[in-house]
């Protein structure tokens, strides 16, 4: 995070005021057209996307709220060779943390060698003794991660948190794409860019390919949503109608005979791959949460003889613990034999007495977050915080250290956005998306682009003001 009015890093002009090499061709195409037409083109977008449906909701004190995502046409653009030295980055860390996760369901060994504490998952909702000797069908646990990325420098990209239970967003960077397309075909033809439309087709095989032992050439995928009333449900929609999937609710799911069959006009069919959008504690009722109307009694049963595929694996939500996060560098050394292509934010572990006294002398400079935090709620970011927030704060803190981490402020990188006063730079982060199966690890180029609309702001979550825009990778 960076402090409010800091500018950070200008991902499309040099301090001289000249435009960085990926934005040339951008650039120049951006002056040969007129503000006005400029301007009318920004309604169109959001035209687009409301009529395309494409929303999340808020959930208030009483009901949700349905909002139009917002979305900027100002690109986010990255060369092909930053992306390459990302990219191995990224594999690095996705097969660390498959390799993590098996590691902490069998025999620890992190633990043992004392990398890692063990009071870290002990006390952790997040880690299932139900998933315990259990190794997921090819091995596999993260099967689709999300790996949040901010950058302060020219070289310098940080990872911000891993997201390897169930990240969201990808429908939205393929939606922006085909938006950006729609209303700019001229501007693909002058800028190569590496396509992202073929995100589907590439889950759909990299989950197919995770089938468990015994199921057909083509085995059936479904998609399990908790219902429309979820913030990600055209998320849900959108890529199960793009894979060819079947999109199902747990009412639409039952055991028979040792599988998972879905209701069909002709009968129960069985699932092989279910590809589930509902967090781990409504996923059985006979194992989890016993009040759960979402998930599908039984299913743990099923997974665990071998005859389903979960995606992604239950228990992965370890990994999404910003205390765990902290220790990532060890996790990725230990389990690679390489230093971490991608560094961490500096981080301070609250549950350690000496971090916990920096932290507290040091509020009004820093960013502290739940260690089960998401979405920017349950965080104080100091230097736009009053004294009155910082002290409700301090009281949470000293009453649970453990439950939360602390980073410095950062000074983000900025890219433009189109404002009725022309382009103004403003916060982005990014959230490349990653598939993994027992054939190698997939890195869609690009990613969401989360930008904070406000002049100043820090948060670039939709729910609380930010906004989307296309990433583009350039091709070679």
């Amino acid at each position: 995070m960076s402090a409010s009015g800091t500018p950070g890093f200008d991902e499309m002009h040099a301090p001289d005021g000249s435009v960085r090499p990926a934005y040339r061709g951008y650039q120049q195409w951006l002056c040969e057209q007129e503000d006005g037409w400029m301007r009318r083109k920004h309604l169109e977008a959001e035209d687009f996307f409301r009529r395309t449906g494409i929303t999340f909701n808020v959930y208030g004190d009483n009901d949700a709220e349905e909002r139009l995502i917002p979305f900027d046409m100002v690109p986010r653009i990255i060369s092909s060779s930053e992306w390459r030295r990302l990219s191995k980055g990224i594999e690095q860390r996705v097969r660390a943390l498959n390799a993590f996760m098996h590691d902490l369901y069998h025999r620890q060994e992190i633990i043992r060698s004392g990398r890692l504490p063990e009071r870290l998952f002990r006390n952790n909702a997040a880690w299932l003794p139900q998933m315990v000797g259990f190794t997921p069908p090819g091995g596999v646990y993260t099967h689709i991660t999300g790996i949040d990325l901010v950058r302060t420098g020219p070289d310098e990209f940080l990872v911000l948190e891993d997201n390897a239970r169930t990240p969201s967003g990808v429908s939205y960077m393929l939606e922006n794409r085909e938006t950006m397309m729609a209303m700019f075909p001229e501007l693909f033809s002058k800028v190569k860019v590496q396509s992202v439309s073929d995100y589907p087709n590439r889950l759909a095989k990299s989950l197919a390919a995770c089938a468990p032992e015994g199921a057909p050439a083509n085995p059936t995928v479904a998609v399990l949503t908790p219902g429309i009333y979820n913030s990600a449900y055209f998320e849900h929609a959108f890529l199960a109608d793009q894979m060819g999937a079947e999109l199902v609710e747990g009412s639409d799911l039952r055991v028979i005979d040792g599988q998972v069959q879905m209701r069909t006009t002709v009968g129960f069919k069985p699932v092989h791959v279910l590809y589930r959008r509902v967090d781990d504690e409504f996923l059985d009722p006979l194992t989890f949460n016993p009040a759960s109307m979402l998930g599908v009694p039984g299913i743990m049963d099923v997974y665990r003889a071998g005859n389903i595929t979960i995606a992604n694996a239950p228990g992965t939500g370890v990994a999404d613990d910003k205390a765990i996060y902290s220790f990532m560098p060890e996790i990725v050394e230990f389990y690679t034999g390489e230093k971490a292509l991608l560094p961490n934010v500096d981080t301070w572990r609250c549950a350690d007495a000496d971090s916990l006294k920096y932290v507290l002398d040091h509020l009004a400079e820093l960013v502290v977050k739940e260690v089960h935090g998401s979405g920017g709620y349950g965080m104080l970011i100091g230097p736009t915080s009053s004294k009155k927030e910082i002290a409700a704060f301090r009281a949470k803190l000293e009453a649970n250290p453990a439950n939360y981490i602390a980073q410095p402020t950062l000074a983000l990188s900025t890219c433009p956005i189109f404002t009725k006063h022309g382009l103004a730079p403003r916060h982005v982060d990014l959230r490349p998306f990653v598939l993994c199966s027992p054939g190698g690890v997939d890195i869609t180029p690009g990613g969401l682009t989360r930008v904070a609309l406000k002049k100043g702001s820090l948060v670039v979550n939709s729910s609380q003001g930010g906004g989307t825009k296309d990433s583009w990778v350039l091709d070679d």
